[in-house]
């Protein structure tokens, strides 16, 4: 797809609470005047902007002073505009009531006065300034440097208890996310949010240069879905370069080899910073936010208050300087006994930058803790300066995991072969099977070769360990490969404990795929009981496995999803994207994102689908995992079918085609193409997709896949093909959202208007809302054919209060107005393709009809809806006319 930049807006967000107290405390007069306190660059001004708009809203005067040390060497400079012609300031007791009568006048004018930056104002400024307060001739609203110094009178004039003081600290990552979201106009990804609010610190003018520099480079851009990052590392602008140069050289000169040193190594002990400069500096730097301490039980470390200093302060270190520093640390680290976890990674990882080599053991060692960290980018760096005639099967097998993880299946898979071979026993050589089958499974077309290298490997290794955790293995790939019955045969001697497996890791990967095959099998209550023990046990030993227990959460949400509990799935998918948010694991966002968006599908609200869908397509795009991309990609073209975007959903179709089908979800994949039929009009092509589909998930055991196609299948006309097997479905496929289903075909089959509506409710409380409002269209439907128009007004409204809130979706039984009731089923039908542009004929050979049939049909529909053209016809059934839609009626 095609990217496309543009230049961000931004509008004032994540103030909301702000805004309010200072509206709150402005009307009800109980303060002189309102101070913004924050760290610079955190907004102060942009909000002191805001105010002052709302005071001359509300019928103020306004006035504005910038105060600036220029200024404050003469005394009034700052404040000299405001001083009206006239007035003798020879006698400052006189000459000041003088201004506050003046500026008052006849009328009693009262003023809003906003003074940028109140801690630079010279003390004659704020003497006037306070006055002016006193008799009631104006309100102040200020803005303060936090840890800025201020004269006494500065301090009379932003203190007491009649000023409103805010205190504005940095935005949190979700208001990162909804100020991103405001100033792009679109979605971003959870990625991209996530890396931006690490670097910006949550300052809005550091994040604002951010994300313009990141747009001018063409490093963020948008695919038309959703705004990502090209790179880990945005680029910045050269003006946030020198405000925060500015802001670094404000420093005591003294100060400059801590902070240096600080750029380097990230943190260092307050004992170990004492030594580079004394104690009144540092505490200097602090007081300027330049830098923070932090007590850890009876350490005390120091580092700097922001990321972005360390970005800036490391390109202006000259190399041999950088060089001797990070060699000093290396050397402090030593002489201090190397205890800390994290010494053996700080310690190869200052060598290797100094030097260009490190001895490969501490190479291998801080490679280990990078990856148990989940930066494999630094554990790639660190294991590639091994000389190749010195790696060992270790030091291969962290590399093939990196490089999977950062998405290098070829360059991982030659890793993993070269660390089997390296391999000196059973133990060994079972973990280079798993890594390697695990590269290779989530890898393009690879799927057979994975299942091959498992084979081999139960062939070779005959221990009772090592076949229990080979079963595991191939029972984690069949069921993402589409067999969940086969997978869960496989997975029986699981156990419950993880430590009492043969390995824990192996364990933790079975127990997150357990509950999945439960719930695609229709067992979900079983899935959601798994899924929680599984997060339980998991929990406890998660220093001891590379994946997280977050992994655990994601099953849950499909289970929670597919049992009709869909507050709790939405619930739950929150909290595992908090927990996310804390670690960088692709191959988890991606299910995570897939799992949201497809609980937002459920609950009809195709936005929010579409929102989850785009992040798991771009996860899959960054990490180059195509089993992930086509599942998202077939959810985009569904969710942009049923929100009538006709030629976004058929682009998402084509590509989800280029890339073969994983088998999970069985048939679902199909979803974007059989909705994009009757985006088109054409019921009857989609009906025949979703039954292909559902028949392919039968055979394949997807329970739940199958009821969902069908129900679609009954949505769409087909009631009665399907009622008989989702009422049989409901004996293997527990849970709420499973009666909803046969419940809602068996009423739309009988055409039974009370059925409709009782199942309405029904699906109102399992959350799927754009079901229960085609329910509740269909009773409308059913009421109006027999002559109670009372009632079908009544469900009309119904189902008006459900589809609000569904976010625009279209389907073919909301779609239709209350004017278009009066439609038969085929009349409907044949309108819906007339409106699309679809010629008399070709309706004709789609639906099986003749021509003079299909030309009755029109008439008659042209009649009941009172319109004389396709456009008017097309208009009257709520859908967007296809580009070329004949203007003249058909005959």
């Amino acid at each position: 797809m095609n990217t496309q930049t543009r230049t961000a807006q931004w509008p004032l967000v994540g103030r909301e609470t702000e805004l309010k107290g200072f509206q709150q405390a402005w009307a009800a007069r109980r303060a002189e005047g309102t101070v913004i306190f924050g760290v610079g660059g955190a907004g102060k001004s942009r909000l002191a902007d805001e105010f002052l708009s709302w005071a001359k809203q509300d019928g103020w005067k306004i006035a504005r002073v910038t105060a600036s040390a220029a200024a404050a060497a003469i005394p009034l400079g700052a404040v000299a505009h405001l001083i009206p012609d006239g007035v003798d300031l020879s006698n400052p007791v006189k000459g000041f009531a003088d201004v506050a009568r003046v500026l008052s006048g006849t009328q009693r004018s009262r003023w809003a006065v906003l003074v940028d930056d109140l801690h630079l104002l010279d003390a004659t400024s704020a003497v006037l300034l306070r006055q002016l307060l006193d008799v009631g001739v104006m309100r102040l609203i200020g803005t303060v440097r936090n840890g800025e110094p201020m004269s006494e009178a500065v301090q009379a004039l932003c203190g007491g208890d009649a000023i409103y003081r805010v205190d504005l600290s940095e935005l949190d990552r979700e208001q990162v996310a909804v100020a991103l979201r405001s100033a792009l106009g679109g979605t971003v990804g959870k990625r991209t949010v996530h890396t931006l609010y690490t670097t910006s610190g949550g300052n809005m003018l550091y994040l604002r240069e951010l994300v313009e520099g990141a747009l001018s480079s063409g490093t963020l851009t948008n695919d038309g879905q959703i705004w990502e990052l090209s790179e880990d590392q945005p680029l910045g602008t050269p003006r946030l370069t020198e405000l925060i140069g500015a802001h670094l050289a404000s420093a005591d000169a003294r100060a400059r080899p801590v902070l240096e040193m600080l750029a380097l190594c990230e943190s260092m002990s307050l004992a170990d910073a004492e030594a580079l400069a004394p104690r009144g500096v540092l505490a200097e730097t602090e007081a300027a936010g330049l830098t923070h301490t932090l007590q850890e039980r009876r350490r005390t470390t120091i580092s700097l208050a922001h990321p972005l200093y360390g970005e800036v302060l490391r390109s202006k270190i000259p190399s041999i300087r950088r060089r001797g520093l990070l060699l000093e640390l290396v050397h402090r680290i030593e002489s201090h006994g190397a205890r800390r976890r994290d010494d053996q990674l700080h310690i190869a990882s200052w060598r290797l930058t100094a030097t260009g080599t490190a001895d490969p053991m501490q190479l291998i060692q801080a490679a280990a803790l990078a990856s148990h960290s989940l930066d494999f980018q630094q554990a790639v760096t660190l294991l590639r300066a091994i000389p190749a005639d010195q790696h060992i099967f270790m030091s291969l097998l962290l590399l093939g995991n990196s490089l999977f993880e950062l998405g290098h299946a070829s360059a991982a898979d030659e890793a993993l072969i070269g660390a089997h071979k390296l391999a000196s026993n059973d133990s060994e050589k079972l973990s280079a099977v798993f890594a390697r089958t695990t590269s290779l499974f989530w890898a393009k077309d690879r799927t057979a070769e994975a299942f091959a290298v498992n084979e081999e490997a139960a062939a070779e290794l005959s221990g009772p360990s090592e076949q229990a955790c080979l079963r595991v293995n191939e029972g984690f790939m069949r069921i993402f490969a589409g067999h969940p019955e086969r997978g869960l045969t496989l997975l029986q001697d699981l156990g419950d404990d993880p430590l009492t497996f043969p390995s824990p890791n192996i364990w933790v990967m079975g127990a997150a795929v357990k509950p999945t095959a439960l719930a695609l099998i229709g067992r979900t209550s079983d899935a959601v009981r798994e899924a929680e023990e599984a997060y339980a046990r998991h929990s406890r030993i998660s220093d001891q496995t590379l994946l997280r227990p977050v992994a655990q959460l994601i099953p849950l949400v499909l289970a929670l999803a597919k049992a009709g509990r869909l507050d709790e799935a939405r619930e739950i998918g929150g909290r595992a994207r908090q927990e996310l948010d804390e670690v960088h694991s692709p191959l988890v966002g991606i299910w995570l994102a897939f799992y949201q968006a497809h609980t937002e599908w459920l609950a009809g609200h195709p936005e929010d689908a579409r929102h989850w869908f785009a992040e798991a397509a771009a996860l899959s795009r960054a990490c180059r995992n195509y089993r992930g991309l086509r599942p998202a990609l077939a959810g985009l073209a569904a969710t942009a079918a049923v929100l009538g975007r006709v030629d976004e959903a058929e682009a998402f179709v084509n590509e989800a085609a280029s890339y073969p089908s994983m088998g999970f979800h069985n048939g679902e994949d199909r979803l974007g193409e059989a909705w994009l039929h009757v985006a088109r009009g054409n019921l009857r092509k989609a009906r025949t997709v979703l039954a292909e589909a559902a028949e392919e998930a039968k055979r394949n055991g997807h329970v739940a896949s199958e009821a969902l196609l069908l129900t679609d299948i009954a949505r769409l006309g087909g009631a009665k093909d399907v009622a008989k097997r989702l009422a049989e479905l409901t004996r293997t496929f527990d849970g709420a959202l499973s009666a909803a289903y046969a419940h809602l075909a068996t009423a739309l089959a009988a055409d039974d208007p009370d059925q409709c509506l009782a199942v309405a409710e029904e699906l109102t409380a399992v959350g799927a809302d754009l079901l229960a409002a085609e329910a509740a269209s269909a009773a409308a439907a059913a009421l109006r054919r027999v002559g109670k128009t009372r009632r079908a007004t009544a469900a009309i409204q119904c189902a008006q209060a459900y589809a609000s809130r569904c976010q625009g979706a279209r389907t073919p039984l909301i779609a239709i107005s209350e004017a278009t009731l009066a439609l038969t089923a085929r009349e409907q039908e044949v309108a819906r393709l007339a409106a699309h542009g679809t010629t008399s004929k070709d309706i004709a050979e789609a639906l099986h009809l003749s021509v003079r049939t299909v030309d009755n049909h029109l008439h008659h529909a042209y009649t009941k809806l009172g319109v004389t053209t396709r456009r008017g016809l097309a208009q009257a059934l709520g859908l967007k006319p296809s580009s070329g839609v004949a203007l003249k009626p058909v005959r």
